[in-house]
């Protein structure tokens, strides 16, 4: 296969189709309709965060016009647009009113029935319906309607496209979706449609390859590290899942700047997920103690009275926390490296309150679960390593808004919490679900203006609730990793969009063999280790058939 010929030329390409686009947002800007197309398209293609300042001062110039557009501009009866407007203002954190769609409901209170053989407009309420916040009353009503009609569309009445687009809709909306997922699936289906711009999908393609490469270098770069600490050797027990997790980590922050973010994130993840089989499925109760001491002491010292195992993990722990001091100190953010330690020592405490209920089989109350159930999850720590590598957005009183009273904190690891307990417990999975449901509506709250804290941090939690959502819909795909999480990581880290009319397949791309193989995806664990997980599950699940009384 000869490599692609841009290569050499792809950032130069790519500055100049940038150009292109921001003078399309100009020759639209007193044309509401067509600027908020554009800027749909922009985003679900994957591109905008090279438009970020354009999309601010258009979406802010559409919000003061909202009223206008809504009643007046959009004929009234433009479910599409209309949608569209709301959905994109909500992200946006504007707090437009929901009640602009009960024009769409009759005398009796349904929605009229000239709306059902409206597909674009059915898909656009739909998608504006996964933001909604407590409160909104009639998105709740509009959800289901829009999911039976969409579920029942003729799809030889729409374009192919469209009925593919309302398909992937189904099966995962924008909202709880990863944008560069998302992106690798609309590039093809926006190409079909006989309406697309060439200047968009060039650069759409263009920068996702760019983008992919960048991604498989740092991928190199951590199984390098990762081989280096001897995994399938000293820790045979653990979840060999180090290409999983950095599929995780792109989905918190997937741009360029962010390297150093996922470097640190991805390391510190992999980590923890040995340490959470050390304290689920392989240590002692008397080993565990040591351990919990050990990282509550954070001294090399400590180390001595460990078992081989241990002292290993502890090593490389202290190892890489010493590199990441090294690289915040340089860059006068030495306060950051404090919260992650603190972090990481909480997340060996509650590790080891869970192992300890289950080695002496003592059954917590309702009370006493929750809390820590949700501490689990590891998304507190998560939220605050992932701040560790990011530029002066981030200051103390973000690390300090984040373990205080944090609602999209908490939001966020009830989703993870609660999709990962849908995974295991079908007799539950109805009224665990509302409570997911509920925490999407915090997280929506989360983002309208004024925000607690700067919108890019709240994106990281955004975005760590996304993966969780996107790898728990259909069963445990991390710890069960197989085709479908395999699927995501060929698209998004090894096969490139193709340049031309036909998409591109495994066998062309033999380059790339070298990270392919990589890759080593395990279908399941020793069956020995899967028991005590399941053991340890068994415990929490009276807990769970009261869930609601404490989320």
């Amino acid at each position: 296969m000869q490599e692609f010929k841009y290569l050499g030329k792809v950032e130069e390409q790519i500055e100049g189709l940038k150009g292109e686009v921001r003078k399309m947002v100009t020759d639209v800007v007193d044309n509401p309709a067509q600027m908020l197309l554009l800027i749909d398209q922009i985003q679900r293609l994957g591109i905008f965060y090279h438009f970020e300042r354009e999309i601010d001062e258009q979406l802010e110039q559409i919000h003061n016009s909202y009223s206008r557009l809504v009643h007046g501009v959009f004929k009234g009866n433009d479910l599409h647009m209309i949608a569209l407007t709301f959905r994109l203002l909500r992200e946006q954190g504007y707090n437009v009113s929901s009640e602009v769609f009960n024009k769409f409901k009759d005398s009796e209170g349904n929605f009229k029935e000239l709306l059902v053989t409206d597909v674009l407009g059915l898909l656009s309420l739909y998608e504006a319906c996964h933001l909604r916040c407590h409160g909104d009353a009639i998105l709740e009503d509009a959800l289901p309607f829009a999911i039976t009609h969409l579920e029942s569309i003729d799809e030889s009445k729409v374009s192919t496209s469209l009925a593919k687009q309302v398909k992937r809709a189904l099966k995962q909306p924008l909202r709880t979706g990863l944008p560069r997922l998302e992106a690798r699936y609309y590039i093809p289906l926006y190409q079909e449609e006989p309406s697309h711009d060439e200047v968009l999908l060039e650069l759409a393609k263009l920068d996702f390859n760019l983008l992919q490469e960048q991604h498989q270098k740092e991928l190199g770069n951590i199984t390098r590290w990762w081989k280096d600490i001897d995994v399938p050797r000293k820790f045979p027990f653990a979840r060999d899942r180090i290409v999983e997790l950095f599929f995780w980590i792109v989905g918190a922050y997937f741009e360029p700047e962010f390297v150093m973010a996922r470097y640190i994130l991805t390391k510190v993840v992999a980590l923890t997920s040995i340490l959470d089989d050390i304290y689920d499925v392989y240590g002692t109760l008397e080993e565990l103690v040591i351990l919990t001491e050990a990282i509550e002491k954070w001294d090399v010292d400590a180390m001595d009275g460990l078992p081989e195992y241990m002292q290993a993990w502890y090593k490389v722990l202290l190892d890489l926390y010493d590199t990441v001091g090294n690289e915040v100190v340089m860059k006068e953010r030495s306060y950051r490296l404090s919260y992650a330690k603190e972090a990481m020592k909480k997340q060996g405490s509650v590790y080891f309150r869970e192992a300890r209920w289950f080695h002496t089989n003592y059954a917590p109350t309702l009370e006493e679960y929750m809390p820590l159930a949700l501490l689990t999850t590891g998304h507190e720590m998560l939220a605050i390593t992932s701040l560790l590598g990011m530029g002066d957005v981030v200051t103390k009183h973000a690390f300090e808004w984040l373990l205080g009273d944090c609602k999209i904190l908490k939001a966020s690891q009830i989703i993870c919490r609660l999709m990962d307990d849908i995974a295991s417990h079908q007799e539950t999975e109805k009224e665990l679900w509302k409570r997911v449901v509920d925490a999407w509506k915090d997280i929506n709250e989360a983002f309208l203006c004024p925000t607690a804290v700067q919108v890019p941090i709240l994106m990281r939690i955004l975005n760590l609730s996304r993966v969780v959502h996107v790898l728990y819909s259909d069963g445990d795909n991390y710890t069960h990793s197989g085709t479908l999480l395999k699927d995501y990581v060929t698209s998004l880290f090894v096969i490139p969009l193709p340049r031309g009319t036909q998409e591109g397949t495994w066998q062309d791309y033999k380059l790339k063999i070298g990270l392919i193989l990589c890759i080593s995806f395990v279908q399941g664990q020793k069956g020995d280790v899967m028991r005590k997980k399941q053991e340890k599950r068994k415990q929490a699940t009276e807990c769970l058939n009261d869930v609601g009384v404490l989320i």
